[in-house]
């Protein structure tokens, strides 16, 4: 089992800046072949923002390119947010993909991913 605890949502002004965290832990959790963000906002489905995969290779969601920053040292997973916007209101959620079989993926395929975690409000006021 592994399990994944974000931390790091607040409530702040459109401008600010916010550092979201996900430790990855578990018996037997040896690693991922992708670790993402994804996100939900009101009213909207869950949207990958961002993800990372075991070479390091990161990818972003158009609305967020240039803003946000994913990075991952020693099973914390950490997304680095600027500039946020109204828009950037949402439940953000850190996802893993421990099976070498995400990999044949689209990385913005939720159900490609194996372990959740619980979510982690961040609302931005314009």
């Amino acid at each position: 089992q592994v399990l994944l605890v974000e931390s790091g949502g607040d409530s702040v002004e459109a401008g600010g800046s916010l550092r979201l965290s996900c430790e990855i832990s578990g018996d037997g959790y040896t690693g991922y072949y992708r670790a993402a963000w994804f996100r939900q906002r009101p009213g909207l489905e869950r949207e990958g923002v961002a993800m990372i995969d075991n070479y390091a290779t990161e990818n972003y969601a158009d609305s967020v390119k240039g803003r946000f920053t994913i990075s991952e040292v020693r099973n914390r997973l950490s997304l680095e947010m600027n500039a946020l916007k109204s828009e950037d209101t949402a439940v953000y959620y850190c996802a893993c993909a421990v099976k070498r079989r995400a990999l044949s993926r689209s990385w913005l395929e939720s159900d490609s991913y194996d372990y959740w975690g619980q979510g982690t409000q961040v609302t931005v006021s314009s």
